[in-house]
């Protein structure tokens, strides 16, 4: 399964390109109107900005009311749009873990670890014609879980930290790949043991998206979320997810 953020990605793109250039466009009218002292161009301008940015909030908001959760399951991808090409995530393992780090400089949680393994990929399917195999840098992303309460929970400095010291630094998930790459980030997370229902949220972090029609963080609309319903409680062996997937070949 497999879903795309935002969908129709071009057409929304230009379409708030083009209502960014029309606004502009009118306040220079509102300016101009306002120092030759023409009342009228300065009204005109003022008109035409208020209505063309209530024309596009309504269309932002209506779409963001329509929208519905999703949840991908295992094997799941996630795509952003990166206007020439996209790119796809997908959690592919989870642990669960109290202690992290080697024996002798082990980090407690708070609550309980939760580790996962993100999988990004430059799928060479979506790009452009004329393109080429160039490196491209993914935009910021913000990965967080979320609760059935709706609590949001942050990556753990500490636990990441500790998670180093064992198996090393894991790849940023702003490395430049090209076509057809990929690579695996992991990340860990300290929640409080009580949390329940928790679901893993990848999305864009720059504000602009805020403002982008049928964008998961657009104003009310609904995200899209990787379940973790496969998370495992560790034994006594301590955190072994690097060991597990290269047993799994993933």
């Amino acid at each position: 399964m497999s879903e795309f953020m935002p969908h129709l990605a071009p057409v929304v793109v230009l379409l708030f390109l083009g209502t960014v250039f029309l606004l502009g466009v009118s306040l220079l009218v509102m300016l101009f109107g306002a120092v030759r002292r023409s009342s009228s161009l300065a009204k005109l301008g003022a008109r035409l900005a208020i209505t063309i940015a209530a024309g596009y909030f309504t269309i932002l908001s209506g779409v963001s009311f329509a929208s519905r959760e999703e949840v991908l399951r295992a094997g799941g991808w996630k795509y952003f749009c990166e206007i020439d090409c996209h790119i796809a995530y997908s959690l592919i393992a989870t642990e669960k873990a109290t202690t992290l780090g080697p024996e002798l400089q082990q980090v407690s949680a708070r609550g309980e670890f939760i580790v996962v393994r993100i999988k990004t990929w430059f799928d060479e399917r979506t790009i452009s014609a004329h393109r080429g195999n160039g490196p491209l840098r993914p935009n910021r992303r913000r990965v967080m879980l979320v609760d059935a309460a709706g609590r949001s929970f942050e990556a753990s400095p500490e636990g990441q930290t500790a998670l180093a010291r064992l198996h090393g630094d894991s790849t940023p998930l702003t490395q430049p790949l090209r076509p057809g790459e990929s690579y695996t980030t992991d990340i860990v997370f300290d929640i409080p043991s009580s949390a329940q229902g928790l679901r893993l949220l990848v999305t864009e972090d720059d504000p602009e998206t805020r403002f982008v029609i049928g964008h998961e963080n657009s104003f009310l609309h609904k995200k899209i979320y990787f379940g973790l319903d496969a998370v495992r409680a560790l034994g006594s062996e301590g955190f072994t997810l690097p060991r597990v997937l290269a047993e799994q070949n993933i």
